[in-house]
């Protein structure tokens, strides 16, 4: 049975759980690291990083960190380099994000109230300098100058993902091909580098370090289309932010993207008043809705998720071939499908 349809052929959805099992002895160091080492002696800085770092992301970031370096050794003194960059990982995510909320006048993450607006613009972008820089110093500790450029380089991508996204921003007839560049470069490229840095790290021949790479690029395409599909079907209980937030922000995501190529005068008018000109009016979300829906536009876009989670699975066959590695193979690659597994 293709690993890809294990859940899919025991009536189950996806799941996360086996991972997150598998994963469980080193993920805890990396969580007693990521303690350590946002202390500071200016009291703000441990207690905004805190506020956001412990208000209950799943760490998929640092899961795939920790996982390549499961795929490349059973011995826990050779993985123990993983467990810095798997810190360094996040803490180079939860940076992005204390930028991204600034630079989004973002009121809402993960279901609580965002850093900056609890402390304020200046605090969290400052905070968040902190976490880069203390990122780069666990990379430095790590000891492998290969996988220090490859995180460096995935960090350099990731800012560069983000001003790609504010090009597009209110560009309803933005090409499909513009918004890959995006989520490639916004979230795919840390997904993809933290897993080729944790099994790279352990000494891994090339061959198994490009499957990881595939891999982890793979789940973060397939992780940000699906982001975007559910900001205009899922609540904001389930997302954890303000459902349709990206239409108020003006965003350019697949599902917007399929309507604007499929709609016709009047409909292009409305996404060229909403998303290109910020001219919204009461109803404009449901509005906005009903287009998707009459072309299937998050159906479709959770289709291509979905594409990229196979893709994602099948990236790890050179994994399957031994017994040591497929349990958490198999494991990842139900991760991959939970990832697109829509939600609402």
């Amino acid at each position: 049975m293709p690993v890809t349809n294990v859940a899919r052929e025991a009536g189950e959805a996806p799941s996360l759980a086996p991972l997150i099992d598998m994963l469980s002895g080193d993920m805890a160091g990396v969580n007693a690291t990521i303690l350590e080492r946002m202390e500071s002696e200016v009291p703000l800085i441990p207690q905004l990083a805190g506020h956001l770092i412990a208000s209950g992301g799943k760490r998929m970031r640092p899961m795939m960190t920790v996982a390549g370096a499961m795929m490349g050794s059973h011995d826990a003194a050779t993985r123990a380099p993983a467990i810095l960059l798997a810190t360094a990982v996040e803490f180079i995510h939860s940076a992005t994000l204390l930028h991204d909320d600034v630079i989004d006048e973002s009121r809402l993450r993960r279901g609580q109230d965002t850093a900056n607006a609890l402390w304020g613009n200046d605090a969290s972008v400052l905070v968040g300098d902190f976490l880069f820089a203390r990122a780069f110093e666990l990379m430095v500790e790590a000891g492998d100058i290969t996988v220090l450029g490859r995180l460096a380089a995935a960090a350099a991508e990731i800012t560069e993902g983000e001003i790609r996204q504010m090009a597009i921003t209110g560009q309803p007839d933005t090409p499909v091909d513009d918004y890959f560049d995006v989520i490639r470069g916004k979230t795919a490229v840390l997904f993809s580098a933290a897993a080729a840095a944790g099994i790279e790290v352990t000494g891994a021949p090339a061959e198994h370090v490009e499957a990881m790479r595939v891999y982890g690029m793979e789940l973060g395409m397939a992780f940000q289309i699906m982001d975007d599909a559910l900001d205009y079907t899922a609540t904001a209980a389930q997302m954890g932010k303000n459902a349709g937030d990206d239409f108020i922000d003006q965003k350019i995501t697949l599902p917007t993207i399929l309507a604007w190529q499929d709609g016709d005068a009047p409909e292009r008018e409305f996404w060229q008043r909403t998303l290109g000109s910020a001219d919204f009016e009461e109803g404009d979300l449901a509005q906005a809705q009903a287009i998707l829906a009459r072309h299937d536009a998050v159906n479709r876009s959770v289709a291509v998720a979905h594409d990229h989670a196979l893709a994602a699975g099948a990236a790890l066959a050179p994994f399957m071939e031994e017994a040591r590695t497929a349990p958490l193979a198999r494991a990842l690659a139900n991760a991959a499908l939970f990832a697109a597994h829509r939600a609402s």
